[in-house]
């Protein structure tokens, strides 16, 4: 046999070898029968799939007597698998301190874990308020996801932690929440400091944190009160037309309840009459409405006598309505629909109303130019205001467009105690002693250069001065507003005693005394507050305004009607032909 022949007999012998042979050559490469082949095995002889060697010395643990290599054999070390060459045993449950968990004190407040409240957060004191096995700092008592030692309000949940004043305790727990002295139950703003307690519209809430610190009141600063023009004079309340169903305002008036002093304006609309309480101007309440007696108008008047409402206008057939002013007592759903208490039909329109509330007689004026008295005054005994009872009139002189009449206590003797009535009359102011009503006697009248419509006119409170107003001199001759004085001490011989010109182009309309100042209704330039106490010496002033119409001073029919001065409180109010009801008062 040759040499490669030989060769090829060996290798085949070799090949049955080790095809035959697998299992013996295995077994003999991994004696423990681990799967770990023995020149990879850290214990060849010791099954342990896991190689796990503690003290990385080479030999596993399941073959090695030290596993955590601390010169301990591990069937005496009381932590075999954790280096502790010390041995300690705190607690003598045969287990080291090193691998005893309930030994720890992970939070370093002395206190093994095994019996602290609070394992992980140190308290030395193991406070348990609750008793539930948890201490405070770890402890969520309010359920609010921040625990105790956290919770600036531990036992009161609040999970926003907010602290307005920043003092570290919550504004649901602390009782001075903005930290200004004041208990939040009687802060008028508990969140924003305010030791002062301010508040200048007494709505309860402080000007700090009030949205409207005045309320409705808007003061008047630097010559505006919002958008109005104004001097000295604030506004305290507007409320338009809208509110009261109407599209035009015309003539005003007021009432204070004798019984609870509260104050009530009285504004005449195109559509009937509306009452409004304006005790608190804050918080008006508008009470309700006194429809028209018959059809709408641009002229209406009231006035008032013994809590009654005397109201007239231009509507044809309107008569003059009676309305009880008490009744305004006991609204139970504002704003109600009011019906007159008498509605008196002895004549049909009139323009204005007059009412002398010491003798108890109403003037209608301004009546139909072609009825018995041609346009002039109405005697109407109101003294029952319910039962009003018609007395004559008076028809001598030319239409009257308005008046006033007193019981004079004036500087002329000669008719101290009588009724007298002076009356605008379009043209020229006539006075006549009206005492008896079926024989009134004329005295006097007196007119004046450059006519334009004699309109209206009030005496001072001494009766020794009329001040009156012409309404269309202004578009007629191109003056500024006009008011002519006249000098009445002597009521049989009346004289011109000089005229005040305003500082703007526009129509005077109504005016009244009270004191040292006239309040003027002056349409586009709002109402003028005119000084008055040197009348005497032919010297008298502008002290202040307020003007409800932004958009002119000119000479046309916008803006204010009518101003009412005489509430105790000071309060004005005015009526505005295209913004409603205003009520202002001086600074």
């Amino acid at each position: 046999m040759n040499h490669y022949v030989k060769k090829l007999y060996f290798l085949l012998l070799l090949s049955l070898m080790f095809s035959c042979s697998p299992n013996k050559i295995e077994t003999d490469n991994d004696r423990d029968k681990d799967t770990i082949i023995n020149y990879k095995d850290n214990c060849p002889d010791t099954p342990n799939e896991d190689q796990l060697d503690t003290d990385n010395d080479g030999k596993g643990n399941a073959c090695d007597d030290d596993d955590d290599n601390d010169g301990i054999l591990d069937d005496k070390d009381n932590c075999p698998l954790t280096p502790n060459p010390d041995q300690k045993d705190s607690d003598n449950d045969g287990k080291g301190d090193v691998c005893d968990n309930d030994d720890k004190d992970d939070d370093g407040d002395g206190i093994k874990n095994s019996e602290d409240n609070c394992p992980n957060i140190a308290n030395p004191d193991q406070k348990d308020s609750d008793n539930d096995g948890k201490g405070d700092v770890c402890d969520d008592d309010d359920n609010d996801g921040v625990i105790n030692s956290k919770d600036n309000c531990p036992n009161t949940a609040n999970p926003d932690q907010k602290d307005t004043d920043n003092d570290g305790k919550g504004d649901v727990c602390d009782e001075d929440d903005d930290g200004d002295g004041i208990n939040d139950s009687s802060d008028n703003c508990p969140l924003n400091a305010n030791a002062d307690q301010k508040d200048s519209d007494n709505d309860g809430t402080g000007d700090v944190c009030d949205d409207t610190p005045n309320g409705n009141k808007v003061p008047c600063v630097a010559g505006k009160a919002g958008e109005y023009p104004c001097n000295n004079y604030d506004l305290l309340l507007n409320i338009p037309l809208s509110t009261f169903g109407a599209s035009e305002g015309n003539d005003s008036w007021g009432w204070t309840d004798p019984t609870t002093n509260k104050e009530y304006a009285i504004m005449c609309v195109n559509n009937g009459t509306v009452f409004v309480d304006i005790t608190d101007t804050n918080n008006p309440k508008y009470l309700g409405k006194l429809p028209t007696a018959t059809v709408n108008s641009s002229w209406r008047d009231v006035k008032v006598y013994k809590n009654h409402a005397f109201i007239v206008s231009e509507a044809s057939n309107h008569g003059m309505q009676v309305f009880d002013l008490t009744r305004l007592r006991n609204v139970t759903s504002p704003p109600a629909t009011f019906t007159a208490d008498k509605h008196f039909t002895e004549f049909g329109s009139a323009h204005n109303i007059v009412i002398n509330e010491d003798s108890g007689y109403a003037y209608p004026v301004g009546t139909s130019k072609t009825g018995i008295y041609k346009g002039g005054p109405l005697f109407i005994n109101i003294q029952d205001p319910k039962n009003p009872k018609s007395e004559g009139g008076w028809g001598t002189d030319n239409y009257s467009h308005d008046a006033q009449v007193v019981n004079y206590n004036g500087p002329d003797s000669d008719y101290t105690g009588k009724e007298i009535l002076i009356g605008s009359n379009e043209n020229e102011v006539v006075i006549v002693d009206i005492t008896d009503k079926a024989n009134p006697k004329n005295i006097s009248k007196i007119s004046y250069s450059n006519v334009g419509y004699t309109h209206q006119g009030w005496f001072t409170d001494d009766k020794k001065y009329f001040i009156l107003g012409d309404e269309l001199d202004e578009q007629r001759f191109g003056n500024k507003t006009r008011n002519i004085i006249f000098d009445f001490t002597d009521l049989d011989n009346p004289k011109e005693h000089f005229k005040y010109l305003g500082p703007t182009q526009a129509i005077d309309h109504n005016g009244y005394v009270k004191g040292d100042t006239f309040y003027l209704a002056n349409y586009t330039a709002g109402v003028r507050f005119i000084n008055i106490s040197n009348i005497g010496s032919k010297s008298i002033n502008e002290v202040g305004f307020f003007d409800t119409y932004t958009s002119n001073d000119g000479a046309n029919f916008n803006g204010v009607w009518n101003v009412y001065p005489y509430f105790a409180s000071g309060k004005i109010v005015v009526s505005d032909i295209n913004k409603g009801l205003f009520i202002v008062k001086k600074q």
